[in-house]
Formats: C-alpha cells, structure tokens, sequence
C-alpha cells in the first residue's frame, strides 16, 4: 500500500449538522448578504463601500504617478523567518498556533485536531507562476514538512487566501483532510480534484468527529482503554465544531465573477479551546482625507461592521484571535476590505478573543 494509501487507512472525518443549534443574529435568517437574483453576495452594511476594480486600478495608477502612492521596502532583511516546530504526535493538552505567512495558521487543539487555515505556500499569489504579487518573505516550510493536517478552513477565493498548488500538494501529503468554505466555493474544489469538501453560509455550523489509530500506549490508559490493546483494534475519537461566520470583504477568481462566491471568517472549537479566524476583512469605510488626517479623531466617526460585535455575542468568547492587520493604505481604497491596527484592535475587541496573533501581513508585495 502505498503512504498516501496507507494514511488513509488510518483515519476518517464524519461531517454532520451541529448537534446543538447555536444562537443567531435575529437578522441573520434574512440572508441579506445574498444579492437579490441569486448571483452572488454583498457587504450589507453601512461600513461598506463598493469599489471597481477600474476605478481602484485608476486610482492607484494616478497616486503612482503623481508622487502620493508609496511602495514599502521590501529589501531583505523584513521579517525574521523561524523553521516552525510541529508536534509529532496528537499528545498534547494544550493550544498551539503557528504562522507561516501572510494568513496562513496551523493550529493544534488539544487533544489532537490540527487545523490549517488559508495555506499559500507558492511564490505567487496570481493565476501565473511568473506575474502577480510575489513573496518576499519566504516560506518558513512546505506542506510536506508539516505532520498532521485534519481540516482545512479557506476564507476567500482570492489568490493570496486560495492557491491551486497549495491545495493539490495537501489533497496529495493528507488526502483524508476536509475542507471547510464558504458558499459557491465547493464547486471550484471539485473541479480541482478534491472531494471532501463542505461549503457554508455565515451563521452555519458543522461537527467534525475524526477517528483515528494514533495511539500510544500511555494515551491509551488515560481514557480507560486496556494496557495492551492493539491499537488497530480501538480507535481515538476527536471532536470540533466548525462554524462560518461574517466579514467585511470581497471574492474574485478573474475580472469578471466579483462576489459571486461567498468570503467569510471562520471559529473552531475542539479540546476545550476555541479561535476564531478572521480570513480577510475590513471594519469601516473611510473616505479620502488629507495624510496628515486621524480617521479616528473626533471629526471622523464612520459606520463601523456590526457583525463582529455579533460574533462576540453569540459565539464568543474566543480563547485566541487570528486578526488581519495590513494592505491597508491608501485608507480611502483599501478601508472597507482591509483592517489598520486601530481596526483591528477593535476587531479584537468586538469578537471579544482573550488573546490576539496577526494575519495578513509581512509577506507578500
């Protein structure tokens, strides 16, 4: 049998409806962010404000051109790449969450799930392997270099958030790994070749129950079972809850499908802990003002996304936040989609997460 062959042997996922229906924004059963014929999805909130992509594209040329727009430096050294540290074995009792770029997150629940969040691990994040934005930190390790990956949890169809290589690398080292993404997604996942996938509304919850073989004998006598005992006759039961849940953002595969498939962020419960991630978002639309300007002063009070302050209500606390912090100048242009840190201090506080790591940041130009 082969290794591939052999791991899948080893253990199976079962998907089902969450056993205990949480509770839910009033408003959230009018599914306003469902665009109306049935086409694709928006932002349904004040803080939002809708943008081409030509006239962001204009925008951004005309700064270019005229001295305003500013490109950071990007000449190495930027960020300090540490070879990340997995553990080997599901042994653990406690909440490990490791950053390997832009908003990508491995995380290790206690008890053993193992949840990879938007992995990009490509030089590009484009449709081509020689054009588009491309890395300048480099990878801190590889897909192949990571042990155990349970769930995969995609935000967004963007090509910094959802990378075809990435992907079909993790179909090949960890075929038994679900996909968790947000609705009109599951269909491109399919085409690519993967099959263990589930799509979600926000609001939506799943269960997760994961039977392995990955026993020791020690682990073996803390839940009862006989010293002994083979461990291809028992199998160890892990359990999470994956839930889709709002953002403030956008989609788009090509210039011409913009929304039509759903972005979301994302909680996961497992082993007594509990994280939310928040993929891609903005918090408030800020028009165009001076440089100089403090868009949180008091001259400056926009419409902020209200749907953070529902999360933390209705599926806080949170034990950690994974909160996106960058892409976002020039303010008027990148505000509504993107998060500053006065954002996402606030983001933090809304969802109402214990602790705080960073996403989207430090990466990719």
């Amino acid at each position: 049998m082969s290794g591939s062959g052999t791991a899948a042997a080893l253990y199976a996922a079962t998907i089902s409806a969450a056993s205990i229906t949480a509770a839910t924004p009033e408003a959230a059963g009018e599914k306003r962010h469902h665009l109306k014929d049935g086409k694709g999805f928006t932002n349904p909130w004040d803080s939002w404000h809708e943008m081409s992509g030509l006239a962001i594209g204009r925008a951004m040329a005309w700064r270019k051109f005229s001295g305003k727009g500013k490109s950071p430096d990007t000449t190495p050294p930027t960020v300090t790449v540490v070879k990340p540290s997995f553990l080997p074995s599901r042994t653990t009792s406690t909440l490990r969450a490791t950053w390997l770029g832009h908003a990508c997150y491995l995380v290790e629940f206690p008890g053993g799930l193992r949840v990879l969040f938007d992995p990009v691990f490509s030089e590009r994040c484009s449709p081509f392997s020689w054009l588009g934005p491309k890395r300048y930190t480099k990878a801190p390790c590889y897909i192949e270099d990571i042990p155990i990956v349970d769930a995969v949890v995609i935000s967004h169809n963007h090509y910094d958030h959802l990378d075809h290589p990435t992907i079909i690398k993790i179909k090949n080292k960890h075929p038994n790994a679900h996909f968790f993404c947000p609705l009109g997604n599951k269909h491109w996942f399919t085409e690519s070749g993967v099959s263990q996938v589930t799509e979600l509304d926000w609001w939506e919850e799943r269960d997760m129950v994961l039977k392995t073989k990955d026993w020791s004998e020690k682990h073996a006598a803390t839940v009862g079972v006989k010293a002994g005992t083979k461990a291809e006759d028992k199998h160890d039961i892990l359990e999470a809850r994956i839930g889709c849940l709002p953002c403030q953002h956008t989609s788009a595969r090509t210039g011409l499908d913009k929304g039509r498939t759903l972005w979301a962020s994302w909680s996961v419960q497992s082993g007594g802990k509990k994280i939310w991630f928040g993929g891609d978002t903005g918090y408030r639309a800020v028009p165009e003002l001076p440089e100089e300007a403090d868009d949180y002063g008091p001259d400056h009070d926009y419409p902020h996304c209200p749907a953070f302050k529902e999360i933390g209500e209705f599926r806080g606390p949170f034990d950690l936040g994974l909160i996106p912090v960058g892409a976002y100048s020039p303010r008027f242009i990148m505000s509504p989609m993107h998060a500053n840190p006065f954002d996402s201090v606030n983001i933090f506080l809304d969802t109402k997460c214990k602790r705080a790591m960073g996403i989207h940041w430090g990466t990719c130009e």
